[in-house]
């Protein structure tokens, strides 16, 4: 089963997000910032981390700059919703996902099935 780790700091939407990847088959762990995330990444063992971008402590792009260096096999997809942090994550993590906010769950579950080649799975919902 393919490992999620979300860092999402707004409980409602990382609630809203866990539920819907867990729904699509993924197996989710879903903090609520960036430390927290840490201790996961150092395990090694998930296959994407998915994270907001603006975030207390440690924001996603210094997140996932970490990731690259401690679980550079762990893809990363970052979710936001300010255009001038966009373009600061492109920069920073350019082989990084990036879905903007508003999206729909469907959407997101969509990109991270094509992420998995999962695209047959998702085309059949």
């Amino acid at each position: 089963m393919i490992r999620i780790l979300l860092a999402e700091d707004d409980d409602v939407m990382r609630e809203y997000l866990a539920r819907a990847l867990t729904s699509a088959g993924y197996h989710v762990t879903a903090v609520d910032r960036g430390t927290a995330a840490v201790p996961y990444i150092d395990s090694g063992t998930f296959d994407l981390l998915l994270s907001d971008i603006v975030m207390p402590e440690m924001d996603g792009i210094e997140l996932a700059q970490y990731t690259a260096k401690v679980a550079p096999q762990t893809q990363v997809m970052f979710i936001t919703g300010f255009a001038a942090v966009s373009l600061r994550a492109e920069e920073n993590v350019p082989q990084a996902k990036l879905l903007s906010k508003p999206f729909h769950l469907k959407d997101l579950v969509r990109e991270v099935d094509t992420m998995f080649d999962r695209a047959d799975r998702s085309s059949q919902q």
